[in-house]
């Protein structure tokens, strides 16, 4: 069981009724069909929630035109502060599926989400993933560890709609061969830096860091700005290592980035963990980094 509550099968005695009546005319449209017309199977696509644009990427990859995707917190507001207008929390009754992930927003608000919906069924993204750091919930920055993220929604979407299995299992085969490209890709561009330190206002990267070997060093610490102490800290980091750029999320203030970035004679990049082209946004990172840190002196 993967969620809280399995929803029951969709119209499946109606399904079945028509399916006999129909008779021959049936039969014959049938062999001719495509996969995702097969009779037997629900006519509605499936309502899905998330928790954050990226994962609206996953679920369509995997469930097609077989899904109509929503997304809680919208581009450009932050899972740590974001509450839900009127509309979303009305649209969540009628919701098939939510899929969480383990952002902040999603520790302040299932609780209230749950019971909106008793016979939605709740997907944890993030089970099956062994967390690096309690205080990073960004897992789908990792290619590797969105295999497995990948795999979960794939076995939900089919215990909602099994008869559309083979479909979605084409689909998750075509995504995983499609990360695993990414993943190459990505540890190329990156091997033979010059240095593998990089500072990031928020602490968003560590799994990223973690894939490809190298060190992410946190401007922000648990939604806080820095000391007097620690901006000093930083600037003496920088300095030390040749860092001259200051990495930044366009979600939050630069102000902090921007003012090392002034004492180092550097500059503020923006990257962002939230871009809704989660495999081309997450291409353009790598190559930034490759570039930035292959450019920096020891």
């Amino acid at each position: 069981m993967l969620g809280v509550k399995e929803k029951p099968a969709k119209s499946r005695s109606a399904a079945l009724l028509i399916l006999l009546a129909g008779g021959l005319a049936v039969a014959l449209w049938a062999c001719s069909a495509p996969e995702r017309s097969a009779p037997g199977a629900p006519e509605e696509v499936i309502s899905v929630w998330v928790s954050i644009v990226p994962q609206k990427y996953f679920v369509e990859r995997i469930g097609g035109d077989r899904v109509d995707v929503e997304v809680m917190v919208p581009p450009g507001f932050s899972p740590a502060t974001y509450e839900p207008r009127p509309s979303q929390v009305e649209a969540l009754a009628g919701a098939d599926m939510y899929v969480q992930i383990g952002v902040p927003f999603d520790d302040a608000w299932m609780s209230r989400i749950r019971a909106l919906n008793q016979v939605m069924l709740v997907v944890d993204q993030s089970q099956g993933i062994d967390r690096i750091d309690a205080r990073d919930p960004h897992i789908w920055l990792s290619p590797r560890l969105v295999k497995v993220q990948a795999r979960t929604i794939f076995e939900a979407l089919v215990e909602l709609d099994r008869d559309y299995e083979g479909f979605y299992r084409a689909n998750l085969e075509a995504f995983l061969v499609d990360l695993d490209e990414l993943d190459t890709r990505i540890e190329r561009g990156l091997s033979g830096l010059e240095t593998r330190k990089f500072i990031v206002f928020h602490p968003a990267w560590s799994y990223f860091a973690h894939d490809y070997g190298l060190e992410m060093i946190p401007v922000r610490v648990e939604g806080g700005d820095p000391s007097a102490a620690e901006m000093a800290e930083l600037i003496r980091i920088a300095r030390a290592n040749g860092i001259k750029v200051i990495f930044a999320q366009p979600e939050f203030s630069t102000q902090s980035a921007e003012t090392i970035a002034r004492e180092i004679d550097g500059r503020v990049l923006l990257i962002s963990p939230l871009a809704p082209d989660w495999m081309e946004n997450l291409a353009r990172v790598a190559d930034t980094f490759a570039e930035v840190l292959g450019k920096q002196e020891q």
